[in-house]
């Protein structure tokens, strides 16, 4: 790791760009990993990540891995600025692809356990991040839970200075890819949900994790399902205080909603007229058609709406700190947007969409059938549409809460009156129906 880097930003600028000419290999011209599989990505496999691991090393040994994190863990202590001049000078060459598993690990599992984690825990596992020798993944929803993520039923329970972890977690994007998980765990079942939870970072390879993969509707297989059998985990992979993971859950959540990304310095322009649609309008016959070029500029105001609307939000955080509520704009706002979009992409489209020849697979026909099989995915990912909805009516606007049953209620309780449920209810003359 470098220890020489120079602060002077157009000193660092210089360095960098030397030093990326001479050791990244550039990015060929045109290449769309979107369009060139019906997967929406090229298959992701355990030798493509390992390929990707000694470039991760390599910028950590040159100093350009972590250029905000703190130096005692691993990181250059340096500004958003370096790190923008790095990335701008390293736009057109290949940089680590880890896919999900990377935006995770260094977006939204080093930020929690920056904010959260033991001094210990820090400086064992954020080094090696950013050396590439561990990929993070979150075990947060579960199968029984749904949008309820507070509903946690995987149990983690003390044994001296260990933990034993019995349950199960869905939806995870690249688990069997990751090298551990950042798990939720309720430890306390005798007080309200909220209130009874804890995090830990759990090895996917640890005896008793059983990862399965998901086949999605696009023919990827992204997600993944985990099972924990008697998982022994050390106190000492504890992120936070016991039966406070509440807390941590809501910082996650507005990383995972893209709360800490940065706001551009540059003024937000149009930019040119929804390329896509325009060369899918040109391959289907219709750009001189006045309703298909309504379509384009829908969609093009649509994605001009949705920039504008993030820089907003992503200054509003900025300013007030990280607040779920208003970083639940921001996952609102990809929820609705992309589907819409995708719909104006079938209008377009029509028939085109729906077959086209197995050597066309690279075509504008193929990518736009993905955009619209994948339209939905953000109104549902980190959190449906209307938990969103819920999240800005009562943690911005300052709505009533909607009436909740069981949110004052001893969680074991809540699970025991949901298995005997009748349907009745009991009220001040004796039971009645409802």
């Amino acid at each position: 790791m470098t220890t020489t880097t120079p602060v002077d930003l157009e000193a660092y600028r210089r360095e960098a760009r030397a030093w990326i000419a001479a050791n990244l290999a550039p990015r060929e011209i045109g290449q769309d990993p979107v369009a060139a599989n019906l997967r929406g990505s090229r298959e992701y496999t355990r030798e493509q990540m390992a390929a990707e691991r000694p470039k991760q090393r390599a910028l950590f040994d040159a100093g350009y891995a972590g250029i905000t994190w703190p130096v005692e863990y691993g990181g250059q202590g340096l500004t958003r600025a370096h790190e923008r001049a790095f990335l701008e000078e390293a736009a057109g060459f290949e940089l680590p692809d880890f896919g999900y598993a990377g935006s995770m690990t260094f977006g939204v599992c080093a930020a929690v356990i920056l904010a959260h984690a033991s001094e210990d825990f820090k400086r064992r596992h954020l080094p090696r991040m950013l050396k590439g020798e561990e990929l993070w993944v979150q075990f947060f929803s579960e199968p029984s839970g749904g949008s309820d993520l507070a509903g946690i039923r995987t149990r983690a329970t003390r044994d001296g200075d260990t933990w034993i972890l019995n349950g199960a977690k869905v939806w995870t994007s690249f688990g069997h890819l990751a090298d551990w998980g950042l798990c939720l765990a309720r430890s306390n079942w005798s007080v309200p949900k909220h209130r009874g939870l804890t995090w830990f970072g759990v090895p996917v390879d640890a005896p008793g994790v059983t990862v399965r993969v998901i086949r999605l509707i696009n023919g990827g297989a992204d997600f993944c399902e985990e099972f924990f059998d008697d998982v022994v985990i050390p106190d000492a992979e504890r992120i936070g205080d016991v039966d406070q993971g509440w807390t941590i859950a809501q910082t996650m959540l507005v990383h995972e909603r893209g709360g800490s990304t940065e706001v551009p310095d540059a003024p937000l322009e149009p930019g040119p007229l929804a390329p896509d649609l325009v060369a899918l309008a040109r391959e289907v016959g219709r750009i001189d058609e006045p309703h298909a070029r309504q379509l384009i500029a829908q969609a093009h105001s649509l994605m001009f709406l949705r920039d504008a609307l993030s820089r907003r939000i992503r200054r509003t955080l900025k300013l007030h700190g990280a607040n779920p509520g208003y970083a639940a704009y921001w996952a609102l706002a990809h929820g609705t947007f992309d589907a819409q979009r995708a719909n104006l992409s079938i209008d377009l489209a029509r028939g085109h969409l729906v077959a086209w020849e197995p050597s066309e697979t690279e075509g504008v026909a193929a990518s736009t059938a993905l955009a619209f099989l994948n339209g939905k995915i953000n109104s549902v990912a980190g959190g449906t549409d209307q938990m969103q909805r819920n999240a800005i009516s009562e943690q911005v606007l300052g709505l009533p809460r909607e009436p909740s049953f069981d949110r004052d209620k001893p969680f074991d309780q809540v699970v025991r009156d949901a298995e005997h449920w009748d349907g009745r209810v009991t009220g001040p003359t004796g039971p009645s129906h409802s």
